[in-house]
């Protein structure tokens, strides 16, 4: 599937600062330095302030300044073409108007014009990552002129599997993303530069986890390392 992404232009539109990372970091490396696509990182959330008992911004300054130099390292290590960053409440997304997050994915659209996304699996714990599954759905409706062919979900580690296992939308991969080496390597040394997010071993956030979890899915096909997604619509004409 990669030849099919080849030359692609593609947005990546994640939640939080470290997602654009954690969920396709691997694969987007891929298709950047060997498959010619240009992609953009869209991240909707300021992923921080849910760290405290009240939602204040200000009281987050320092941190939130570290965290937007953090999105830009990392971004340069995979290859991302350009990052928008936007300022919605961490782990509070269910208290704005979906609206407001379906017209900021509009406008990237319209300006990028991307013919695939990647974004997060819509049962994930996470609310914010639910509510922007739900935001991209209504934003590339399949009506005439949509520029939006393919649309993949991904597994945010250390969200998609907490999810309950018989929760009715689980996380159930069907297109498989053999990644190379170099691509891993860049995926954890990208995820090692957000200060506040990575973590030691067994977290799911660690390198050593990252690795774990792209051999189990290289398993599944015959592969070294991999990556998962579902696919969830792909136009063909």
């Amino acid at each position: 599937m990669y030849e099919l992404l080849s030359s692609k232009r593609i947005l990546t539109i994640v939640a939080h600062p470290d997602d654009e990372v954690l969920g396709v970091g691997a694969t987007i490396y891929d298709l950047i330095h060997t498959y010619n696509c240009s992609v953009r990182a869209v991240i909707l959330g300021e992923g921080i302030t849910s760290r405290a008992d009240t939602h204040n911004p200000e009281h987050w300054r320092k941190e939130l300044g570290i965290h937007r130099t953090n999105i830009h390292a990392a971004a340069q290590i995979i290859g991302y073409a350009s990052v928008g960053i936007y300022d919605f409440p961490d782990n509070r997304f269910d208290t704005v108007a979906l609206l407001d997050i379906v017209k900021v994915i509009e406008k990237e659209k319209q300006e990028f014009q991307p013919s695939v996304i990647f974004t997060h699996h819509g049962g994930d714990t996470n609310i914010d990552h639910r509510r922007t599954f739900e935001a991209v759905m209504v934003a590339t409706r399949p009506m005439r002129g949509e520029p939006v062919r393919t649309i993949l979900t991904f597994e945010t580690p250390s969200s998609t599997e907490w999810q309950a296992f018989n929760y009715p939308n689980y996380f159930q991969p069907n297109v498989y993303y053999s990644i190379s080496r170099e691509a891993l390597e860049a995926k954890i040394r990208a995820m090692e530069s957000y200060e506040f997010e990575r973590r030691p071993f067994p977290h799911p956030r660690s390198p050593q986890a990252l690795e774990i979890l792209a051999r189990r899915h290289a398993v599944t096909i015959g592969a070294e390392y991999a990556e998962a997604f579902m696919l969830i619509r792909s136009i063909m004409s």
